[in-house]
């Protein structure tokens, strides 16, 4: 489903940058919100880390096939040589193990997180193992559904920006940070759209 944010959104990114029109007009929103819980969200964006799409999928099906759940309380009940069996490297073992410790003894609380502010959320997100900024960042675009994630860390982004609004020059994150404060509080559509122009780009 479309966020209801999303319409709002497009409308004023039109009016103060109209870069944005075409690409409004040519792509229908992606639905973002959730989908799955977090834990499982969180849990694939680490086995994800680093390897291809292909790869990540074939060691999420083993990981999933190996519980008759898979929730935070059965993957503590392995060990980390247990975790390995299933296609997961050592430190990706420990951080699923980290991740699964954090839930269990409420350090993450999804019910809590509506309340939050965004930087508080990314904070508690990246004190666990193996969780970034950019990990944060796009679980609360992609699970969460936040309207005004920023995510300049992130290489689509950037290059996106380079190319249409610094004429190919490098843009440091601040830089990036200063271009988009007129997009505020709708930095997450405006993110979404800056994507899919590089499928428009040779």
């Amino acid at each position: 489903m479309k966020p209801k944010y999303w319409n709002q959104a497009c409308q004023m990114l039109i009016e103060v940058e109209p870069f944005f029109s075409p690409l409004i007009e040519q792509y229908p929103p992606l639905s973002l919100g959730s989908r799955g819980d977090a834990f499982h969200t969180l849990a694939r964006s680490i086995v994800g880390q680093q390897i291809s799409v292909k790869a990540a999928q074939s060691v999420w099906l083993r990981l999933l096939a190996g519980f008759e759940t898979f929730t935070p309380e059965r993957v503590l009940e392995r060990s980390i040589p247990q975790l390995r069996q299933y296609g997961l490297s050592e430190q990706k073992s420990k951080y699923i193990s980290d991740l699964a410790k954090h839930f269990v003894n409420g350090q993450l609380n999804p019910e809590e997180w509506k309340q939050w502010e965004d930087e508080a959320l990314i904070h508690c997100l990246t004190q666990v193992k193996g969780i970034g900024r950019w990990t944060a960042q796009m679980h609360m675009i992609f699970h969460m559904g936040r309207p005004d994630i920023f995510p300049v860390d992130d290489l689509g982004l950037k290059k996106a920006m380079v190319l249409h609004f610094a004429r190919g020059r490098e843009l440091r994150p601040h830089q990036m940070e200063q271009k988009g404060e007129k997009w505020k509080p709708w930095r997450t559509v405006a993110t979404w759209y800056l994507w899919r122009s590089l499928e428009l780009t040779p």
